[in-house]
């Protein structure tokens, strides 16, 4: 149920990348010609038959190399408004046939701002996912925001759909219009016959992916959008990589720097998904639903300590008990016909996300909890007219499978996920099930699971820094201290006692600060650091 680095706006808003296969709304990121020729370390994964992708991944490269990239103004549908410019670059569908099929990526960029001296190359940028589009990046530069001002005086920002996203060959798995559809079932069963339901659902989900996008199925793997990133660089122009990646962005850079340790210059991940073998990707969603416990109850106590503006209790457990009335009441009858339990969780769950969703959930809470649903409903219900919106929500929710469940092997015997899930849900009874049912789906995948990546420190791979808060709900902390194990010679900021997902694009001048050293200077400091939270939401 992983998410994306958040949209910076003055309302929650509703998960584009993430609806499960119940419905549940949950979250679930260089110089012309200079192509390395492939090194040993760019086919770590050959014991698993991947050395034809190491050799597709390089003839790829220097193709893009040659083409480059042709740069336009932005096609009007896209909202990409000038200066930014758009363009494409072509990889191979299966890059062990680099001369069979190819696809068409979509890419945008806006020149860095400073001048021609302090210009250091592209940054490319993944906000997360999987199924995340990066093409808003770019826009941190237009609309001048002061986080990244420094920065984009070295930078191009360059943002790009991966593979099946958005602009980028997308896939699907059913029809949007129905996907959106709600009231969805309650994702917490009464019956066993609740729990044959929402697996058939899944089941045909899983099928649906098959019917719909059966060509591009196979090869949407991380590994896949790794070498894909790699052609991007070589398109550029760019000799050696610079990138940010937020959440399942930095897995895909984890995932990079192994396969093309070589080819990194400076690496920043933000919001870290575990990349251990064991926890890719069933142990990690597993994980998650006891982090978003944890940080469901931060909320809690913000909000009982904000009992004046909110009055719904000056305790964690009178908020609970608030919660749960409402739950109750939208299981017992939908508000507006559409927002049940499922809708409701689609919606609070953008506060243990997000700090800035804290006071906006709170108030439509407080007014729901008060009598008046309507701002509830305009918040979480589907809008059936926004065809462009809920395919956009559907696509990202295919990807989001696609990759998860071909990236890595799943339990095929719904015992152990009937099992893992019901003992989670006694304690951690927020999300639990709705993320169960987001990934079920991954039990019936109807092509080949693969083995993750291995991910480790190669032959010429330079300091990484790994940004992550200690109360992240989506990235639990251990993932970036398992990183950190692996990837020799990085360095870990922790934002102590925080918890948003997305820490980079806050305003905290310790991390941020040191961020903009590293991408400007490639220093870092000589042990890993610990910065104070940025600051608490107000009411």
């Amino acid at each position: 149920m992983y998410g994306e680095a958040p949209l910076r706006d003055s309302r929650p808003k509703r998960r584009v990348a993430a609806l499960g296969s119940a419905g549940v709304l949950v979250a679930s990121a260089l110089i012309a010609g200079a192509v390395a020729a492939p090194t040993a370390s760019a086919t770590a994964d050959t014991r698993h038959g991947k050395d034809r992708e190491a050799q597709g991944v390089a003839v790829a490269a220097a193709w893009a190399a040659k083409a480059g990239i042709d740069w336009q103004d932005c096609p009007a549908d896209w909202n990409l408004p000038r200066p930014i410019q758009c363009g494409w670059v072509s990889v191979p569908l299966d890059y062990a046939k680099p001369n069979g099929k190819r696809i068409k990526l979509a890419v945008d960029r806006v020149a860095s701002t400073g001048t021609p001296a302090e210009r250091q190359g592209a940054l490319l940028y993944n906000p997360g996912g999987p199924g995340g589009s990066g093409l808003r990046f770019p826009a941190r530069v237009t609309s001048k925001n002061p986080v990244w001002a420094n920065t984009a005086k070295a930078y191009d920002f360059v943002g790009f759909d991966p593979r099946g996203v958005g602009r980028s060959a997308p896939i699907s798995c059913g029809d949007p219009q129905e996907f959106v559809k709600a009231p969805k079932a309650d994702p917490v069963p009464r019956t066993e016959a609740d729990k044959r339901a929402q697996r058939k659902l899944a089941r045909e989900y899983a099928e649906g992916c098959l019917e719909r996008s059966g060509t591009m199925l196979p090869h949407m793997t991380t590994p896949n959008t790794a070498r894909d990133l790699d052609v991007i660089r070589a398109a550029l122009g760019e000799k050696k990589l610079n990138y940010l990646g937020v959440s399942y962005g930095t897995y895909l850079g984890a995932v990079y720097a192994t396969l093309f340790p070589d080819h990194v210059r400076r690496m920043v991940v933000d919001s870290v998904v575990n990349p251990s073998r064991q926890k890719i990707w069933y142990q990690a969603n597993l994980d998650q639903n006891v982090a978003f416990e944890t940080r469901w109850q931060d909320w809690q106590d913000w909000v009982a300590k904000n009992d004046a503006a909110y009055h719904l209790g000056t305790t964690r457990a009178a908020v609970q008990e608030q919660w749960l009335k409402l739950r109750a009441a939208a299981a017992k009858e939908p508000f507006g016909g559409v927002v049940g339990p499922a809708e409701l969780i689609g919606f609070f769950q953008s506060a243990p996300y997000y700090d800035s969703a804290w006071a906006p959930v709170a108030e439509v809470f407080s007014q729901a909890a008060a009598g008046n649903t309507q701002a509830l409903v305009d918040a979480a219900a589907p809008d059936l007219s926004d065809t462009a919106g809920n395919a956009a929500a559907e696509n990202g929710n295919a990807v989001y499978n696609a990759v998860e469940c071909t990236d890595a092997k799943w339990p095929a015997d719904w015992r152990t996920w009937d099992r893992d899930t019901t003992r989670l849900h006694r304690d951690h009874p927020f999300l639990s099930w709705a993320n169960t049912w987001m990934n079920l789906p991954c039990a019936t995948w109807p092509v080949p699971q693969r083995t993750p990546v291995d991910v480790k420190t190669g032959k010429g791979l330079p300091p990484v820094l790994i940004v992550q808060s200690e109360r992240d709900a989506a990235t639990p902390y251990g993932g970036a201290v398992e990183l950190h194990k692996r990837l020799k010679g990085s360095r870990l900021i922790t934002e102590r006692d925080a918890g948003s997902h997305g820490v980079t694009g806050l305003v905290n001048s310790c991390v941020n600060d040191r961020v903009d050293t590293y991408l400007l200077t490639g220093k870092l400091d000589r042990s890993d650091v610990t910065c104070a939270p940025h600051a608490t939401p107000k009411p």
